[in-house]
């Protein structure tokens, strides 16, 4: 009898961490979609500088942009469900804890909104000069909020 609950329960959390995969995967996919069309041109290259050498000033690396785009959408994506889970369990046990990690996950999710490629862009800013360093920031964090879920859906 116990062990038929934890196959049913062993299967319900595979299907809880599936769907969120797959919802995970088709935000991923949206995003890259939309920072495809969104990304500017390279600029061209500056005039020489006086010293003889040429600075480029393009949009460097165009592929980090866009992962830089994907994974910041799809940490937005995560703390949100992350935070309807923190408000459901909230609602239930009004715990002083669940309501520190509704404040946490909030704030993570204005962060991201923020930091996100898609909102300078509106304005006509875009970051360049980074390389890699744009994107590792957001994909630690993506690590992090994935072990926060993965936990949460277990425990």
């Amino acid at each position: 009898m116990e062990n038929k609950m934890n196959n049913n329960n062993s299967g319900h959390i595979r299907f809880k961490i599936g769907l969120l995969l797959t919802i995970i995967v088709l935000v991923g996919l949206f995003a890259a979609f939309i920072a495809a069309f969104m990304m500017p041109a390279p600029l061209p290259m500056r005039p020489p500088h006086p010293g003889g050498h040429q600075v480029i000033i393009r949009y460097d690396f165009e592929l980090f942009y866009l992962a830089h785009a994907i994974f910041s959408t799809v940490n937005i994506a995560l703390l949100i469900i992350l935070l309807i889970m923190f408000l459901s369990v909230y609602r239930k046990t009004k715990s002083e804890f669940s309501f520190g990690l509704i404040i946490f996950g909030f704030t993570f999710l204005l962060k991201d909104i923020v930091a996100s490629p898609f909102l300078p862009s509106i304005f006509s800013f875009y970051a360049s000069g980074l390389g890699p360093f744009i994107v590792l920031p957001d994909l630690f964090e993506l690590v992090a909020l994935t072990v926060l879920l993965y936990l949460y859906i277990k425990y």
